[in-house]
């Protein structure tokens, strides 16, 4: 809880937001965890589990209103409907939210709706958030962001096709969206897509448009529902919809044409570290899970428990190191973003963003491992928990994307780290001029690089 806080970063967040740490810990360690397998059931395994919205879902939500547990996720001092807490704090309050399936919608903090929101409350106009924005904020919709496609390669995102022309007062759609996480549910109401609106322009970051349509509009088809390694995450679920002469008023639009890459990066960053947060939230649960089975004295491969095995306290060790590692990474790129916004802390999202979901991987793999065939199966959480988190490697990028940009900036030091090295080299040299010293320098003898 709050007393867990990391010390480095413990005085920046205020008494206030520690004593609503503990109530989140509180809250999804009482009401969320022991709901999940419950909402689990609601659901259902029939067809109609589309249709089946949990309703322990409105309960935990009207106890996490009461509980003032409600859209934690806007940053203050950047949104007006920010409830007030940094980045630093609600990112703390996340890794908590990250431990429950349901306790990111228990308390309105749950993708897409937050990212969502978040362009609505940073891009929108009045009128939008009016429409959109304050149901969404209250709860009372849901909503999608369509972005991915599934006939190009949409990890560059100029590849993207999907037409959006304007006719009159209207602007017409035509094109396909996957990986619309959301769309599933009955109660999305909105769609925010981003497509081409200038194939022609020579800025390939200008040709972009972001525009709301809404979700019943005719000629959006739901082709099918994607499954992730099996899962197939109903009612919520990940679409693959047609667009087909799709009709939206000019007023749509969000914040005017050619501004799309601005818009996705404005909600991207944020949303990358809610989403490391709550994975280093599900890798604790991953180690509680484990420390469980290790223990279990019913259970003694070879005559000993798990935890007598040396690999199995290494395995716990590397664990809690790897985490406690991890969140501070976390931690640092929300503090800066709090200091800075988003764009100036460009890097150490992308080090979150690269680092959190392999970390939690690994973590989990280890207690899967550990409890054997129960791993692998509906008997703990941790089988769902490493296919929900193992899409984070490609979702709001792929790893490779975010690794090629940080080499590419941090290979930009080249020159000035060869002349620091050469520099020092040369000092040396003359130190051992001045004291008589012959012991040849260490690498004296390659050849200096020309960067």
């Amino acid at each position: 809880m709050s007393d867990k806080i990391p010390a480095v970063v413990s005085h920046l967040v205020s008494d206030e937001a520690k004593r609503m740490i503990d109530v989140v810990a509180k809250f999804v360690e009482e009401e969320c965890i022991p709901a999940d397998p419950v909402l689990e059931a609601q659901v259902g395994q029939g067809d109609d589990r589309w249709e089946n919205h949990p309703a322990i879902i409105e309960e935990l939500k009207e106890k996490a209103k009461k509980l003032g547990l409600w859209n934690m996720f806007l940053p203050k001092g950047h949104y007006k409907e920010s409830p007030g807490w940094t980045n630093l704090e609600y990112g703390i309050m996340a890794e908590w939210l990250g431990r429950s399936r349901s306790a990111s919608e228990a308390c309105n903090c749950a993708a897409p709706d937050t990212g969502n929101m978040e362009v609505l409350a940073k891009y929108g106009n009045d009128a939008q958030k009016q429409q959109w924005l304050k149901p969404l904020m209250d709860g009372k919709i849901r909503s999608a962001f369509l972005m991915t496609e599934p006939q190009v390669a949409s990890s560059d995102a100029t590849n993207i096709e999907l037409d959006i022309k304007r006719e009159g007062n209207e602007y017409v759609l035509n094109g396909q969206k996957w990986w619309s996480s959301g769309a599933g549910d009955p109660r999305c109401k909105i769609y925010i897509v981003m497509g081409k609106t200038d194939k022609a322009n020579k800025d390939p970051y200008r040709q972009q448009s972001v525009v709301l349509v809404p979700a019943d509009t005719p000629g959006i088809k739901i082709n099918r529902m994607l499954k992730v390694y099996g899962y197939d995450d109903a009612p919520h679920g990940h679409g693959h919809l047609t667009f087909t002469n799709v009709r939206v008023p000019v007023g749509n639009m969000v914040l005017g044409e050619g501004r799309g890459f601005e818009i996705i990066q404005g909600r991207l960053g944020p949303g990358r570290i809610h989403h490391a947060m709550r994975s280093i939230g599900a890798s604790e649960v991953a180690l509680d899970w484990m420390l469980m089975r290790v223990n279990d004295d019913r259970k003694k491969p070879f005559g000993k428990l798990l935890r007598e095995h040396g690999v199995i306290l290494e395995w716990i060790a590397k664990s809690r190191i790897e985490i406690d590692s991890a969140r501070l990474i976390v931690l640092n790129a929300a503090h800066k973003m709090d200091l800075l916004g988003p764009k100036k802390a460009l890097k150490e999202i992308a080090q979150a963003k690269v680092l959190v979901p392999q970390t939690a991987l690994t973590v989990i793999d280890r207690a899967v491992q550990s409890f054997g065939g129960a791993g692998v199966c509906q008997d703990t959480p941790l089988a769902n928990s490493w296919a929900g988190i193992r899409t984070l490697r490609l979702a709001d990028g792929p790893d490779e994307v975010h690794l090629q940009q940080m080499g590419r900036n941090e290979n930009k030091r080249g020159k000035e780290a060869t002349q620091k090295i050469q520099w020092q080299r040369e000092k040396t040299a003359g130190l051992m001029k001045k004291y008589g010293t012959q012991t040849a320098q260490p690498g004296a003898n390659i050849r200096h690089a020309k960067i």
